[in-house]
């Protein structure tokens, strides 16, 4: 259901190593990752909806409206997390060095595929 835009998503970002859609109790929709991956994308988007949702707790208690993405840079990977609807997000992995601005934008250009898929 979302493996071609996932696959799209991870191919069309230099750097991209995997994705997933996942709801904010951690359960995986869908994913893909390169074949080459060791990354576990499962439990990075388990780890993630902890995130996610502390993050929109706290952009609501300071009144910033609802969150939108979300982005993690770390030593060994970037994540970045766009919000799909009340519920489900999808993340994108990045090795160092890769393309977050493409990343970014494939993220927000194909959100709404996404979430029309969500129905």
């Amino acid at each position: 259901m979302f493996q071609g835009t996932l696959r799209e998503v991870v191919d069309g970002t230099e750097g991209g190593v995997a994705s997933v859609v996942m709801d904010l109790d951690g359960i995986a929709l869908e994913s893909y990752a390169k074949p080459d991956s060791d990354l576990d994308i499962m439990t990075v988007g388990i780890e993630l909806s902890v995130v996610l949702r502390s993050a929109r707790q706290a952009a609501e208690a300071l009144g910033a409206g609802a969150t939108q993405e979300l982005a993690i840079v770390a030593d060994k990977m970037t994540t970045l997390v766009r919000q799909l609807n009340a519920n489900y997000f999808v993340a994108l992995s990045l090795a160092p060095g890769g393309n977050v601005g493409k990343g970014r934008y494939l993220l927000r250009t194909r959100a709404p595929e996404l979430a029309s898929e969500l129905g």
